[in-house]
């Protein structure tokens, strides 16, 4: 040892063995990561594992110490990913071949179970991107493509997540969301084909509203009527008198144009101040 010690090159040496025995027993964990330690290609423990609602600082982070050449650790991400699906083809219910482009983030919250089914988060995203795809088609397979245009959209695409993440809990992960970035019908013939339907429902439907709002407005119309002939019956009944003065001023509305079916001072009428028609002007309408 004094020897070594005396030697530059020993000591060199020396120095160089510590830094990789140092290197291979003490690692440094980041926030942002979970580690599995595997031993001799084993998993044995996991170290700073993902827990639901835990605080920034809080975690297992910080230098850790394993056992120098005999263990390993395959670092994992704890925080959310993305994978993008590939352009596909997916028909609707009414027969309407779209063409939809999604994604997914997901976690990864049991990184032993990731580790013994993916191995590696490449492994993982590999492994969803064609169950992304199945869930899309089994899903909007169930639907018309008006249905992507409008509130219902929310739930199709719950029921997606919902259903992508049943198959994702068997790699450990947890998906958070789906979105569908684009759904498109194929350009050409088909296109046009798709919208001509689209606008011939619509005005098919707008046609039955219509005929049923001029269906409402008739009833509330013979209502109405039929309540003020009662009143007005009621009334006349009650006073002759408001009888003669009401048809009298109804007659004057239609006979002076007041009643809009005559210009304004195009009517002209010549009677003497005594004639009877004019009785209402003279008072009490008296004859």
């Amino acid at each position: 040892m004094e020897r070594i010690l005396r030697n530059p090159a020993g000591m060199a040496f020396l120095a160089l063995a510590l830094v990789i025995l140092f290197g291979a027993t003490v690692s440094f964990v980041p926030e942002t990561r979970q580690g599995v330690v595997v031993r001799f290609g084993q998993p044995v423990r996991i170290i700073n594992a993902y827990e639901k609602g835990e605080q920034f600082g809080n975690t297992g982070a910080g230098l850790i110490v394993r056992v120098p050449f005999a263990e390993k650790i395959q670092w994992l991400d704890k925080r959310v990913q993305s994978i993008s699906m590939d352009e596909q083809e997916v028909l609707s219910t009414d027969q309407l071949r779209l063409q939809v482009d999604a994604f997914a983030r997901y976690r990864i919250v049991d990184p032993l179970k990731m580790y013994k089914t993916a191995r590696t988060e490449e492994r993982l995203a590999e492994a969803l991107r064609p169950l992304l795809g199945s869930a899309l088609r089994n899903e909007l397979g169930k639907e018309p493509f008006a249905t992507l245009l409008s509130p219902e959209r929310g739930k199709v695409m719950e029921n997606i997540r919902n259903g992508l993440n049943r198959e994702a809990r068997q790699y450990g992960a947890e998906v958070i969301d789906v979105r569908i970035k684009r759904a498109d019908l194929p350009k050409g013939a088909t296109l046009e084909s798709a919208f001509q339907r689209m606008r011939t429902a619509r005005q098919q439907e707008a046609a039955t509203k219509r005929a049923e709002g001029w269906k409402q407005a008739q009833i509330i119309r013979a209502s109405a009527d039929a309540e003020a002939a009662k009143i007005y019956s009621a009334s006349f009944g009650k006073d002759p008198a408001f009888y003669d003065f009401y048809r009298a001023m109804q007659s004057y509305r239609a006979t002076f144009g007041l009643d809009g079916s005559k210009p304004e001072g195009s009517t002209s009428i010549i009677l003497s101040p005594g004639n009877d028609y004019l009785r209402q002007f003279r008072g009490g309408g008296a004859r």
